[in-house]
């Protein structure tokens, strides 16, 4: 019996309706990926291609296989057995994580005997999609970090429990350093969960076709963060400008006001680097420019601020009126988020709107090429991507 298969990056196990897969992502990285709908996505929602050549080792022994990249080393462990109460025989796989010593890192929930327990427990919800809980065993005396932004002032995420969404306020960032010398990237955009309790970890995905994760493992916290921005990207250095003081306020209703405010600081002495015309400066939102009564010669003030040495920034928002100028065109080429059923309204702020369909590329062109030529040619070049 053929357990797995192997293209010498990459194993995969299949069985019981499940497909999953281990891949070399990196120099001591991989990625796990599982599947109940057929053969496993190829999602690049922040994980850029591997660009490290390297070819992993990969044992296979029966039942029994591991891919070993680099420091990281993951053991898969295929069993199938009769299952009285189901009357025929049922197949898993449990996957363990190991460093370059054969230390335990952590390693999937096992089934727990009689409670019949799945690791990645996927549950069919309508359209196609699976509610996803991925449960882990927990070592109650490791230290977790990272996370993103949340409101708690606990820097030890170790019984925690954290919403995977973002907020006013919150950023969800679902990528966490371990103690024990790893870093795991939840790599799934859904609304969820992540629970470090004392006896289990457990990730959450409300909706999603696949599990997806990322795992590294590292001497220190800056070898595991150097690896997670080699798999994610590393961000452009900030411009000078940017680590200086902005200047924000909710809001400024005119251009006038606005250059006011500048003239009088630099009057003053006082600094400044950026400020920010915040909301509805635009007519209606999702319009994507200046209100001509109060903003009439957008040109004119950037220019005077730029005399001044201050950046002008304009707040953009991801959501669109139904009264913008914009919204029939956005609506009928499919730019916008949609219901299952009803009206697709998902906020009322002033109007109804909609919200814009950032995961589809249309969107994200036709949304820049609106800031370029409103914003970025007439000046404004800082933007704030805003959100309440």
């Amino acid at each position: 019996m053929d357990y797995y298969q192997t293209d010498g990056r990459r194993l995969t196990w299949t069985g019981d309706g499940e497909t999953i897969t281990v891949e070399a992502w990196g120099s001591d990285a991989v990625r796990v990926r599982a599947s109940r709908t057929g053969p496993v996505l190829d999602t690049d929602w922040a994980l850029l291609p591997p660009a490290d050549p390297t070819v992993p080792l990969v044992e296979i022994d029966g039942p029994r296989a591991r891919l070993v990249q680099g420091r990281l080393t993951v053991s898969m462990t295929a069993e199938q057995g009769f299952d009285v109460q189901a009357g025929y025989a049922v197949s898993t796989c449990v996957l363990e994580f190991h460093d370059a010593s054969g230390r335990l890192l952590f390693r999937e929930l096992g089934s727990g005997g009689a409670l019949k327990l799945r690791a990645r427990d996927f549950r069919a919800i309508v359209g196609g999609d699976h509610r996803l809980v991925a449960s882990f065993e927990a070592d109650p005396t490791e230290h977790l970090v990272g996370m993103g932004l949340y409101q708690q002032e606990l820097m030890d995420l170790k019984g925690s429990v954290l919403e995977l969404a973002h907020r006013n306020s919150q950023a969800s960032v679902p990528f966490v350093v371990s103690s024990k010398g790893y870093g795991f990237l939840w790599h799934n955009p859904a609304l969820g969960r992540a629970t470090f309790g004392q006896n289990r970890t457990e990730w959450v995905a409300e909706s999603t076709r696949q599990l997806d994760y990322w795992v590294t493992a590292g001497d220190s916290p800056a070898e595991i963060a150097g690896a997670y921005a080699d798999a994610t990207g590393h961000a452009p250095m900030m411009p000078e400008y940017g680590l200086g003081f902005w200047q924000s306020k909710l809001r400024y209703a005119s251009q006038e006001e606005l250059l006011a405010v500048a003239r009088e600081h630099r009057r003053r002495g006082l600094p400044m680097d950026v400020i920010v015309a915040d909301f509805f400066h635009w007519p209606k939102m999702g319009d994507y420019r200046f209100e001509d009564e109060f903003w009439p010669e957008p040109d004119t003030m950037a220019a005077e601020l730029a005399g001044l040495g201050i950046e002008l920034a304009v707040s953009v928002w991801p959501q669109m009126s139904v009264a913008s100028e914009n919204f029939e065109r956005f609506h009928r080429e499919n730019l916008l988020v949609q219901a299952d059923r009803g009206l697709a309204v998902q906020m009322a702020f002033e109007e109804p709107c909609m919200f814009l369909d950032v995961t589809n590329p249309a969107t994200r062109a036709a949304v820049w090429e609106l800031c370029r030529a409103n914003y970025y040619e007439h000046g404004a070049r800082v933007f704030w991507l805003d959100e309440a």
